[in-house]
């Protein structure tokens, strides 16, 4: 009986290493191959090192000194370590580990992102195309620094796929920190606080295609309609929320009504006022108006009220609020 036990086990053991060598091997030459074919494509994409290691559990890759540039969108990032692990029994779900420390260069500057943590989770679809179902985001403490620096104490993304090309996605942040100069570009000499509380954002997206490996190899897929379930941001005394559908054209411009609730409205209306956001005129008209409107509700200070977009501009009633950039993902 011990005998044909240990015949079991023994054989079960290799049909598992076989099985483990053989995923190994497919997914080295997944990753081989990929690099190969961006190379072709005329992108950077080196490495000095790359290992797959994990045996007999775990599938776990790992590159040094990654360099990946794309030159359709002139974005680089430099790594000095990347892992891609996943369980063996469960290759579709992988994580997804980012360095301590990383370069991002763009065609405007370059960059330095640095973090306690930063990793994704991903589950995808068991074929070739490797269809996003579900995706979580996770970073903390993170510093983007060039000629200035942005902090974020806390980020959290999740992405969950609702249909073949409609996804949902929740985003939550909090602590931001702008560079003093970006503050003063878009807000003026208005005082502020340093960093942010919190930006929250809920809402279902249907793309033009699916996310799947040629959202990276191809082409980003491109937003169609946007239901905003909920908008919201907190800094300082200021307290902004809105939701509303959303429908993008094939040049990215967003057509749609949002409503939208601001706690201290003057102040924000003060810094589009002094950012030059928004200009004189329809400042003043969107103050009387606004005014109008809030004392109705019963709270001066509280504003309930909607926006539309249409042509690429914002307008509330009557009176333009600007213009709005188009929606595209490069």
């Amino acid at each position: 009986m011990l005998k044909r036990l240990l015949i079991v086990i023994l054989a079960v053991a290799g049909l598992w290493s076989a099985y483990w060598f053989i995923g190994a091997s497919s997914s080295r030459n997944a990753f081989e191959g990929w690099f190969q074919q961006r190379r072709t494509e005329g992108w950077v994409a080196d490495y000095t090192n790359f290992a797959l290691r994990g045996y007999p559990n775990r599938f776990d890759a790992t590159w040094k000194n990654l360099a990946i540039a794309d030159p359709a969108t002139g974005v680089a990032l430099d790594m000095p370590i990347f892992q891609i692990l996943a369980l063996s029994y469960r290759p579709n779900h992988v994580i997804a580990a980012a360095p301590h420390e990383m370069q991002i260069a763009t065609p405007l500057a370059k960059y330095t992102l640095s973090s306690d943590k930063l990793r994704a989770s991903l589950r995808l679809q068991p074929n070739t195309a490797l269809e996003l179902e579900r995706a979580v985001l996770e970073g903390v403490n993170l510093a983007l620094s060039g000629a200035e620096t942005a902090t974020l104490s806390d980020l959290n993304l999740a992405a969950q796929r609702m249909g073949d090309t409609t996804y949902r996605y929740g985003i939550s942040a909090t602590g931001l920190t702008l560079p003093a100069p970006l503050l003063r570009d878009i807000f003026g000499g208005a005082a502020l606080p340093e960093r942010m509380e919190t930006a929250q954002l809920d809402a279902t997206v249907t793309f033009d295609k699916a996310w799947d490996r040629t959202a990276i190899d191809t082409a980003r897929p491109q937003p169609l309609k946007i239901d905003l379930t909920n908008l919201r941001a907190k800094w300082g005394v200021m307290e902004f929320q809105a939701k509303g559908p959303l429908e993008v054209n094939e040049v990215g411009l967003a057509t749609g009504t949002l409503a939208v609730q601001a706690t201290n409205w003057q102040d924000m209306l003060s810094i589009a006022r002094q950012s030059g956001a928004l200009p004189e005129n329809a400042a003043r008209l969107a103050e009387s108006f606004l005014g109008m409107a809030a004392k109705a509700s019963g709270n001066p200070n509280k504003l309930d009220a909607e926006i539309t977009l249409r042509d690429g501009m914002a307008f509330m009633g009557f009176i333009p609020l600007g213009p709005v950039p188009p929606l595209n993902l490069r």
